[in-house]
């Protein structure tokens, strides 16, 4: 393998197991405030107004993240990110890679693969201090 750190895919709910561990996080700038960016990990598609939850429903679900960005960011309010970032005490991230990822995400998709990494966790990486 390439990779000696693993980063499995996280949302809002998951980052209490993960401190001070590296994660993936994939969600929509919903605040920039200098340094920092609220990030929801289970938006609402823009369109919603038919009832959707937008996250669907699938599994990890939503909240936001309050993200300390490295200075050389260049992030889009209400597009969707993802970051490699590490996961500190207070359960708030900093980031150490940002990547711009446009509006058309599916989250419903993101979701799912969320939910399956920790589902199949022996599959996509191998928690650090739990004992499976």
């Amino acid at each position: 393998m390439a990779e000696d750190i693993a980063t499995p895919r996280v949302s809002a709910a998951y980052l209490s197991s993960f401190t001070n561990q590296t994660v993936r996080i994939i969600g929509r700038v919903v605040q920039l405030r200098g340094e920092q960016a609220i990030i929801d990990t289970s938006p609402k598609p823009a369109s919603a107004g038919d009832g959707s939850d937008g996250g669907g429903g699938v599994g990890s679900g939503g909240g936001t993240i309050t993200a300390t960005l490295p200075r050389d960011s260049h992030l889009t309010l209400n597009d969707a990110v993802e970051v490699v970032a590490k996961v500190l005490p207070d359960l708030t991230i900093k980031v150490l890679v940002a990547t711009d990822l446009g509006s058309e995400i599916d989250f419903r998709a993101v979701d799912a693969v969320v939910d399956a990494t920790h589902r199949y966790k022996e599959i996509f990486y191998e928690p650090a201090g739990h004992n499976a």
